[in-house]
């Protein structure tokens, strides 16, 4: 077990593995041209089976948000009351050729769940996880002229979670032709025993098979590649492979002057892994980007990426993507990810399940730190047809598989095995995290082990102290809520336990809806976004960047979801984004702590439009990064504030932060002004060391009287991975965001493009998320749109009574996997 007072990892880790096309390995994309239908059909595992009459669609697929939300769907508010069910999928594909002896495999990233796949009429398997990648070996089942690969899908026992799932093949599918002699799946495992400024050993693990019956006997070569394709180093042995076996080998290769995967440069090269015969003939490859760096954890300090100190700023996601359900391009991700990156978001935790692959290659590459989670439920249930149901006979299985699809990306520095897992207060609790650990340590011995915890010893005696103090990292869930003395659990827990090592896995967060304030029944505007939870929010906030042995604080949430609701509503609002990915103000909240000396950024709210409210008095509420903010009110000064933030000091100042009798507008971490309203402009200055840097305004607008429509990118790809967001404003005359206004919104396309999904933020709008039209939600919609072919694409909004607006796309061809 890790247990000792400093954690130190050092780590070379593949990504993004390259699906790139050789003689020795083939890889053909199975993603289009699928048959689908929903319901139980007889019969349809068999390769004759008549599925003429079903519908045709590509791959990743979630049939559940295609649909309309309903109260009396069995997934209930958990599921955001969206339908679930069986459904079946049918691909017919012609086999290219395929060399005698070579293997032939089916792989899934995942299908959500209870997946069972049969070819040519062959049952393969059956896999419950829906998270959790898999593949079948298809060889000896394949017919020459047209092949069948039936799927059955089986979501029907609900509530199996306690979010939205999605229902259907949701990620991607390959098929792969190799030589018996191979790497295994996942079978390339890097780290680095030593990293200094002038030189990196990168020790390279890769797991062959050979199965073929006799000895087998080549060379393994790894070649090591920079950004721009210039070889960096290499290093060559030689194997023998008795027949039908498998081995480890191993190979170290030195890296002189590295460059180092970090935050701001996350750099990644290229490692390729080949395998030749004696001949040299090459007979298997893989190329996948790799990152250096090392990580350590220390008792007191924290966490240190490459010597640096790192505070992590984090945030939960869900996987879903909202209008697009779990069927997520990874445009979306990206997007999502740059948003939060743009608010100082430097980590995240994938609450509750694994991934999709891509969503991994995408924080390597932007540089995100995170802490990637395996279970929401162990032997215990939460929910009546979880996980649980599965654990005893799958939990190794997959906790395996998932360690070995993402050990070597440099973006993941911690593995959580659960998440407010009952059996932390039992005594049998101990007993599984202690085997989860161990599985952990023993797959990858260079990341630590947490799991988010929302029981303390103090409460619930020995058992779940025992449960604690096995965990490499105690991870807290709402540090701030568990104990009657009112005190923060790290101080509580760091004068009882000076050896742990603690993070703050679930945190609470500035949610709420976006751009909805409400007047209170004595006529005064509540605060919008604030109350004694967010001075708590501040005050925990405080601690967390005041006490380096807090590791750092994972917020609930980054993104709204779907699931965890009541009707009306479909999903949570949580998030700093709502489920279209435009900001919420606790967003700004965050920006102005996690960017604190980044450039200077003023956020106001309310917004400045109260008609019929004129005298009545206001708060108005500001987040800054500047020294101080003056707020003026059509040119009449309201009083220059300044934001104290804390210098280091003892824990118990902090620790009052549900006291009522705090006043909130003298906490350290906002400005607030009480200001009579009157239409006009709110202007903001801020200064910085006594100087001007930012003015920021906020003004009473007008009447709807424009869409405005604006493109995240003029140009994509014409491929299932990249989309375009077009952003839908309801503005007045001028120009400006009428933040009230909830027109309806038509959209139209020209060009070989579709709408792939419509949201606008409010999650009590039922419409159906795949039609052409919908309300904006306080002044804002949006469309997320898929090229089918390159060309022009021209997108139209219009709402009646309004000006109408386009925007015009590029699509470009792109260079696929052949399909099938």
């Amino acid at each position: 077990m890790i247990k000792p007072k400093q954690i130190i990892l050092l780590l070379v880790i593949f990504s993004n593995v390259t699906f790139a096309q050789n003689p020795a390995r083939q890889i053909f994309n199975l993603d289009l041209d699928w048959k689908f239908a929903l319901g139980e059909m007889k019969g349809a595992e068999k390769a004759r089976f008549n599925d003429k009459n079903w519908r045709t669609l590509n791959l990743p697929h979630d049939w559940s948000v295609e649909q309309i939300v309903n109260e009396n769907e069995p997934a209930g508010g958990k599921g955001g009351y969206f339908p679930t069910g069986k459904g079946w999928y049918r691909k017919t594909f012609s086999m290219p050729r395929v060399k005698n002896g070579n293997k032939v495999m089916i792989e899934f990233d995942g299908v959500q769940m209870n997946s069972e796949v049969w070819i040519n009429g062959h049952f393969l398997g059956k896999r419950p996880n829906g998270y959790i990648g898999f593949n079948y070996d298809i060889t000896s089942f394949l017919v020459k002229g047209k092949n069948v690969l039936s799927v059955k899908v089986d979501n029907s026992a609900q509530p199996n979670s306690r979010w939205y799932t999605g229902s259907g093949i949701y990620r991607h599918v390959r098929l792969e032709i190799f030589n018996p002699v191979h790497i295994q799946k996942w079978g390339v495992y890097v780290t680095t025993p030593e990293i200094t400024n002038e030189k990196a050993i990168v020790t390279v693990r890769v797991n062959l098979s050979n199965e073929k019956s006799d000895n087998q006997q080549g060379n393994l070569i790894a070649i090591l590649k920079d950004k721009n394709g210039n070889e960096v180093a290499r290093e060559q042995s030689v194997f023998e492979l008795q027949g039908n076996s498998e081995k480890e080998l191993v190979q170290y290769i030195q890296v002189d002057l590295p460059k180092l995967w970090n935050l701001e440069s996350p750099h990644l090269y290229q490692l390729e892994t080949i395998i030749t015969d004696v001949k040299n003939k090459q007979i298997d490859e893989l190329t996948t980007n790799i990152g250096i760096r090392e990580i350590k954890y220390d008792v007191d300090k924290g966490f240190f990426l490459n010597g640096k100190h790192i505070k992590m700023y984090g945030v939960n996601v869900h996987q879903d993507g909202g209008p697009v359900g779990v069927a997520v391009p990874a445009r979306v991700w990206e997007r999502r990810l740059e948003i939060l990156k743009e608010a100082g978001c430097n980590a995240i935790r994938t609450a509750h399940n694994p991934m999709a692959p891509e969503f991994y290659d995408l924080c390597d590459r932007m540089g995100f730190l995170v802490m990637n989670e395996a279970f929401d439920e162990w032997e215990l249930g939460k929910v009546p047809e979880g996980y649980h149901k599965y654990f005893d006979d799958w939990s190794e299985k997959d906790l395996v598989s998932f360690i070995h699809r993402d050990r070597n990306h440099p973006a993941v520095v911690m593995w959580s095995v659960g998440n407010e897992i009952p059996e932390q207060s039992k005594a049998e609790g101990y007993k599984t995290l202690a085997k989860l650990i161990d599985i952990c340590h023993r797959e990858d011995p260079t990341r630590p082990v947490t799991s988010g915890c929302d029981k303390i010893a103090a409460d619930n005696g020995s058992a779940t102290l025992e449960f604690l103090k096995a965990l490499d990292i105690v991870g807290y869930n709402y540090a701030d809520r568990w104990h009657e003395r009112r005190e923060l659990m790290y101080s509580i827990d760091r004068h009882d336990h000076p050896d742990w090592k603690m993070i703050g896995t679930e945190t609470g967060g500035l949610g709420g809806v976006r751009g909805n304030y409400s007047l209170g029944d004595n006529m005064e505007v509540v605060r919008p976004d604030y109350n004694y939870r967010m001075i708590g929010i501040e005050q925990r906030w405080k601690f967390t960047s005041l006490y380096d042995y807090v590791i750092g604080d994972f917020m609930w949430t980054g993104i709204d979801y779907y699931g965890e609701t009541r009707w009306p509503g479909r999903g949570a609002n949580s998030g700093i984004l709502d489920n279209c990915g435009f900001p919420k103000d606790g967003y700004y909240f965050f920006q102005s702590h996690w960017k604190r000396k980044g450039e200077p950024m003023i956020h106001l709210f309310p917004h400045w439009n109260w008609e019929g409210r004129e005298g009545q008095v206001i708060p108005v509420i500001c987040y800054s990064n500047c020294e101080s903010v003056e707020l003026f009110v059509n040119g009449k000064s309201y009083g220059e504030k300044r934001l104290e933030f804390p210098r280091q000091g003892n824990s118990k100042a902090w620790n009052q932060y549900e006291n009522p009798q705090i006043n909130p507008t003298t906490a350290d971490l906002h400005l607030s002004w009480d200001v009579p309203y009157e239409p006009g402009t709110l202007k903001a200055v801020g200064k910085r060391g006594g100087k001007i840097v930012l003015v920021e305004e906020l003004k009473t607008t007008g009447k709807p009287a424009s869409v405005r429509l604006t493109v995240d990118r003029s140009t994509i790809k014409a491929e299932s991975e990249d989309v375009a967001h077009i952003t839908a404003e309801i503005v007045d005359e001028n120009g400006q965001l009428v933040p009230t206004a909830g027109n309806l919104i038509k959209f139209e396309i020209e060009g070989s493009a579709k709408l792939i999904g419509i949201e606008n933020g409010n999650m009590k709008d039922q419409d159906n998320v795949k039609s052409s039209q919908r309300k904006a939600f306080n002044g804002l919609c949006l469309a997320i749109i898929q090229a089918q072919n390159s060309g022009k694409i021209k997108v139209r909004a219009t709402s009646v009574g309004l000006t109408e607006s386009s925007v015009e796309i590029e699509a470009e061809a792109v260079q696929l996997l052949p399909s099938l």
